[in-house]
């Protein structure tokens, strides 16, 4: 039997419609999570928070660059995210066990992300390191593993079970 294209095309757009929701969750709390931090930790703006993001391909020059660098951190961090739960959802249709735990692994996944973050991506960028900060670094990881991995994994668990 061949499967109709036509029948697909509303499970492809749920699929989608819901790892883009997800997307947007992670990279939400994520962001809010780093500009209320460093409010509180050093007065920084909103905005600087967002150009700090797009200094990953502008460098130091993303700082003056105002709303528009603000605005390319802000597509790139959502683009991160998007990436972010993609990667989980593949990894999920190849590893059952990932939908059906999606706590445990959910957790293990975005403390990965975190290191592959900070580790790897940053590294590579054009992102000029601050000083270790142990709040900083000690809240981010938990933060990568509640507010960005579990919610990706809750994302492909989703898509898996057609909600």
């Amino acid at each position: 039997m061949i499967d109709d294209p036509a029948q697909s095309r509303p499970a492809a757009a749920r699929t989608a419609v819901t790892l883009l929701l997800g997307a947007l969750v992670i990279g939400t709390l994520d962001i809010v999570y780093a500009m209320v931090f460093w409010h509180f930790k050093a007065g920084v703006p909103p905005t600087r928070i967002l150009q700090s993001v797009a200094a990953g391909i502008y460098g130091k020059a993303s700082f003056t660059g105002g709303a528009r660098t603000a605005a390319i951190g802000a597509a790139l961090h959502y683009f991160i995210s998007l990436c972010i739960v993609l990667v989980y959802w593949l990894a999920s249709k190849r590893f059952r066990i990932l939908t059906e735990r999606p706590i445990l692994y959910g957790a293990i996944y975005g403390v990965l992300v975190y290191f592959v973050m900070n580790y790897v991506v940053i590294p590579l960028s054009a992102t000029q390191r601050g000083k270790f900060l142990f709040s900083w670094v000690a809240l981010t990881i938990v933060v990568h593993a509640f507010l960005i991995g579990v919610p990706a994994a809750l994302s492909a668990r989703a898509v898996k079970s057609g909600r």
